[in-house]
């Protein structure tokens, strides 16, 4: 047997001679018993980030409106025509024979004879086209017609607004220990039986 195991098994037989003693009996010197002091804990209060930073993008859509625009649709154009000339009918007398002296052959009284014969003058009514304007050409001005239109027309391009977002923190709380409990042994004086 070993000095070691020789020495647990005189510790072993020494207490149970004592528990053997006081079990008979016999006087207790010193008494103990256990005692347990608790842990203790403490509140603490702490910021803890929630959600981080961060940036938020605002979009306001471009804004169109109507606008009302004069516009051309046919231009202006210079034209020339013809026009015609005019005439007048007149009418006026013309002398077509200016008579006089013929001879000419004549049965007079069964008889044939050849006679000297006097003629007036003769006269017509003729009609004659007179020009009163000569034809010429004219030159015409057309002016432009215009139209009004509606079109759309830009009244506000997109803007994008950037917010800064900071980071949200929440205070919470935590139960921390600040002593660990701990377990021992205490003496006590029991009168009668545990005394010094």
């Amino acid at each position: 047997m070993s000095g070691k195991t020789a020495c647990f098994a005189i510790a072993g037989l020494t207490v149970l001679g004592s528990i053997s003693q006081t079990s008979a009996g016999g006087r207790a010197v010193e008494c103990y018993e256990p005692v347990r002091t608790p842990a203790v804990y403490d509140t603490v209060y702490e910021d803890v980030m929630v959600s981080p930073p961060g940036r938020q993008v605002d979009y306001d859509p471009p804004i169109y409106g109507t606008r009302e625009r004069l516009v051309t649709t046919v231009p202006a154009q210079v034209r020339y025509e013809v026009v015609p000339a005019i005439t007048r009918t007149i009418y006026h007398t013309v002398r077509v024979d200016g008579g006089g002296y013929s001879w000419e052959w004549r049965v007079i009284h069964g008889r044939r004879v050849l006679c000297k014969v006097w003629h007036k003058a003769r006269y017509e009514r003729v009609a004659e086209m007179v020009v009163i304007q000569p034809e010429r050409t004219r030159r015409v001005f057309i002016p432009a017609q215009h139209d009004r239109i509606a079109e759309e027309v830009l009244v506000r391009p997109e803007q994008r607004l950037f917010i800064d977002i900071p980071a949200s923190y929440q205070t919470v709380e935590r139960r921390v220990l600040m002593r660990e409990g701990s377990s021992g042994w205490r003496r006590v004086h029991i009168p009668r039986h545990c005394q010094d």
